[in-house]
């Protein structure tokens, strides 16, 4: 039999037993539910409003009160305290009455639909997910594990409403067993409608991700970067976020009335923000994936600035352009030194004009360098560090990043002269850092000044200067 109502409990409360289940004071320690499984209902102690305070700071002092719900007045005027009802015991309840709140009427009561509190609302998603795929694993009968949550992901991209995990997550097989509700389970507690997992990006010059839709019917996304918009499939392209430093520095140049060929092009990373911020007056975009080409033709319609581009599909290296270029841009690591002959090609043999190389530059401690001749500032910082006793990682850093750009100088000095049959001069105007691609190893961008001389090829190049920007990380 189970009465709907009661009259009164010892204490002269009439109580909705369809609302709340009192337990008896002898029943020993209260479990969150009697037959064990996952309810609606949380463990609180009730009492009278004026000992509201007196009783919140007692469990608080016990450690017993739930931070996880928040305290919530009843129909008949009582306020309830979400408490741990795992560790809650009569002798608490006793303690409570006479040293907490005396002169209160405090008891236990399982309560409905508990308001979350304002601390589990701020739930990471992270912690959204580990909780809802738990109670996910668990409702159909499989024991959640530590292996198991350790298989969750603790990073992803956000682009729009589709999420992007990392390869690392989702590993063991037993997921297999969850789909496809698994998904709209991770989607939703992360906040996302589309799900899809990377993978490595594949080896070669296009740099194809590895990416499976797990759900929705398309991988296409939008992303705004400096108030340009880009588009791109996932599963096709990708999007690389760790180039914001050198995209801003892009769109803070001056190249009005300049022609450009941007020889790695993607989905529009460089390209754009030439056009659009730097205000290029054309763009030659160099593209062989037909999948990044097809996104950039989308990005350049999206920022009305398709009139000002040409899309070069295919094999940079077979590029029938000469000598148009003001400004040629190599945007491809770890290194674009196969483009270095076809940039060479395409700068203006009249006027020259400056490439921008992109490379990844190693610099290990305790490396000894031996630096070129041809600077007289890497020799004094070169000296000054041997007279140091040491050399300190920065130093290093600085060093190795020197001589690649001197390297890389001399190099394309002699491809010009190859090219273009006269002598030219290479300056080095500026090497910049654009991110730690692994320990010690560093994504530079040489801005590499080239200039028709009829002086002789020793002396252009002895008069190469260099700057850099900034103290490297370390």
């Amino acid at each position: 039999m189970h009465p709907q109502t009661r009259k009164a409990d010892t204490f002269g409360l009439p109580l909705q037993l369809n609302h709340y289940i009192f337990f008896p004071l002898g029943s020993g320690n209260v479990k969150a539910s009697p037959s064990g499984e996952k309810s609606d209902l949380v463990v609180a102690v009730v009492t009278e409003p004026r000992f509201t305070q007196c009783c919140r700071e007692y469990l608080e002092k016990q450690q017993l009160l739930d931070r996880q719900h928040r305290v919530k007045q009843l129909p008949d005027g009582t306020m309830a305290l979400p408490v741990l009802g795992e560790t809650l015991s009569e002798w608490h309840l006793q303690a409570l009455r006479k040293q907490g709140a005396p002169g209160s009427t405090c008891r236990l009561a399982r309560i409905p639909k508990p308001v979350p509190s304002k601390k589990a609302q701020s739930s990471s998603p992270g912690q959204n997910l580990c909780q809802d795929v738990r109670h996910l694993v668990e409702s159909q009968g499989h024991i959640w594990s530590a292996e198991l949550e350790k298989d969750l992901p603790h990073s992803w991209q956000c682009h729009g409403d589709l999420l992007l995990l990392n390869e690392n997550s989702f590993k063991a097989t037993y997921w297999k067993k969850l789909e496809p509700g698994l998904w709209k389970t991770v989607a939703s507690a992360l906040g996302g409608l589309r799900l899809a997992k990377r993978g490595r990006v594949s080896p070669g010059g296009t740099r194809t991700p590895k990416v499976i839709l797990l759900l929705g019917d398309h991988g296409w996304v939008e992303h705004v970067d400096n108030g340009i918009r880009y588009t791109f499939d996932v599963t096709q392209s990708m999007f690389s976020f760790g180039n914001i430093t050198e995209k801003l520095r892009v769109a803070s140049m001056s190249c009005a009335g300049e022609v450009l060929v941007d020889l790695y092009a993607g989905i529009g990373y460089f390209t754009l923000p030439f056009l659009i911020h730097a205000n290029a007056a054309f763009v030659h975009a160099c593209e062989w994936d037909p999948h990044a080409a097809t996104a950039l033709k989308k990005n350049l319609e999206l920022n009305s600035v398709a009139d000002r581009c040409c899309i070069h599909l295919g094999d940079n290296r077979k590029l029938k352009l000469r000598s148009i270029a003001d400004r040629v841009n190599l945007g491809l690591i770890p290194s674009s030194e196969e483009g270095w002959p076809i940039a060479c090609q395409v700068l203006r043999q009249d006027t020259g004009g400056i490439l921008h190389i992109h490379h990844n530059v190693e610099s290990f401690p305790g490396k000894e360098l031996q630096l070129p001749n041809s600077s007289e500032a890497g020799q004094k910082e070169q000296r000054a560090a041997r007279n140091s006793g040491r050399q300190t990682p920065a130093k290093i850093a600085k060093l190795e990043w020197r001589r690649w750009a001197e390297t890389v100088a001399a190099h394309i000095g002699v491809l010009l002269l190859q090219q273009h049959g006269k002598l030219w001069k290479t300056q080095i105007l500026r090497v910049q850092r654009v991110k730690s691609y692994a320990p010690h190893v560093h994504h530079l961008v040489l801005d590499l000044d080239c200039r028709p001389l009829s002086c002789s090829f020793g002396e252009a190049v002895g008069k190469a200067e260099m700057s850099c920007d900034q103290e490297p990380e370390v």
